[in-house]
């Protein structure tokens, strides 16, 4: 069997991003095989497990036992991945304000409406 060139592989990120979309669409937990069959890349099934156990050690994924190893499901759903990938950006810059001041002034209208309208909602929730 020919190796593959570097030139052939998946742009970073990918392949986990085929993953979690499998995951998000089962709404179930699924062990590495019936991903691995879901993907239906014949890719082995240990290098599907890798990266599952690598997003479970992120936190990104939650497991749970099953009869011989573990099935995984999403700790959220996109929205919410996306959401912390942003708020981590944020926190990794100390020009918070400025960072937070540049995303703001670059939102369209409606997103800056809606940014206000979700403000204004969290102000009014308890807690």
């Amino acid at each position: 069997m020919p190796r593959k060139r570097r030139d052939d592989r998946r742009p970073h990120g990918e392949l986990v991003a085929e993953v979690l979309a499998v995951l998000w669409e089962a709404g179930e937990p699924m062990t590495a095989h019936q991903v691995n069959s879901a993907l239906d890349k014949g890719l082995a099934r240990t290098t599907t497990a890798t990266i599952l156990t690598r997003l479970w050690e992120k936190g990104t994924l939650r497991r749970v036992p099953v009869t011989r190893g573990f099935a995984y499901e999403p700790v959220h759903d996109e929205a919410g991945l996306t959401a912390g990938r942003m708020r981590r950006e944020l926190e990794s810059d100390p020009r918070r304000e400025l960072v937070l001041k540049r995303f703001v002034s670059s939102l369209s209208e409606d997103d800056e409406e809606t940014l206000r309208r979700l403000l204004l909602e969290a102000e009014g929730e308890p807690g």
